[in-house]
């Protein structure tokens, strides 16, 4: 008896880890999914105006080396906005092309997310620390989607909590924290998906997440995004 009980609790924990393995590869998948699209709301739209203007530049100005120069960049552009276009192909190949990539919000509209969030019954506060400085899209991008992750998970696993995000901006890190008072739950309770997107989200530019367990009760989720490339 004691060996078929030992077979088969063997058999649920392979088969525990086998879920979590599956769960963790289809987060990974969604997230490259998502970050083709901001890819391609990030360089493809920069890089298709530039194309532009080298065209138009280059017929504007008489035949010699600034027309050489500006044909050049515009091959430059063009040759890029292909090899874009494989890269979106390799990292979501069930795209339907760029219609079919919206534009993905930022920071300035957190102020948005917030209200969206209250209204559905989660009390946030807002506390920006430093001076609000233009940030790099894909990282304004990552900053917003650590926030509006956060906060939804909360409001999902912590009825009846309240919440802080703090936003600091730094020399040299953004950093994002998201706390809430009540359950702690982690963000997407029950398969880590989120988490698992997020820590992929941040890490791209460098920096480094942590979501744990506050003592006392609560959660809290915190990003560090470095503002300068290492």
């Amino acid at each position: 008896m004691r060996r078929v009980r030992t077979r088969e609790l063997g058999e649920r924990t392979w088969l525990l880890e086998k879920e979590r393995e599956t769960a963790a590869r289809l987060a990974v998948e969604g997230e490259r999914a998502r970050v083709a699209r901001e890819l391609h709301d990030i360089v493809s739209h920069s890089v298709s105006v530039m194309v532009v203007q080298a065209g138009a530049a280059r017929h504007a100005v008489e035949e010699g080396e600034t027309a050489d120069a500006l044909a050049a960049v515009e091959k430059t552009g063009r040759d890029a906005m292909t090899e874009l276009r494989h890269l979106l192909g390799v990292l979501a190949p069930d795209q339907e092309g760029a219609d079919a990539l919206a534009p993905q919000p930022g920071l300035s509209r957190l102020g948005t997310l917030v209200d969206r969030i209250a209204f559905a019954g989660l009390p946030v506060e807002v506390t920006i620390n430093g001076e609000p400085t233009p940030l790099p899209t894909g990282i304004d991008v990552t900053a917003y989607r650590v926030v509006q992750e956060a906060l939804t998970n909360a409001l999902k696993h912590a009825p009846g909590s309240r919440a802080e995000v703090r936003v600091g901006y730094g020399t040299r890190n953004l950093r994002i924290e998201v706390l809430n008072t009540g359950s702690n739950a982690p963000v997407n309770a029950g398969d880590g998906r989120g988490l698992i997107g997020l820590r992929e989200r941040v890490a791209l530019y460098g920096g480094d997440l942590d979501a744990r367990r506050r003592f006392g009760g609560g959660y809290r989720v915190r990003a560090r995004i470095p503002l300068e490339r290492p």
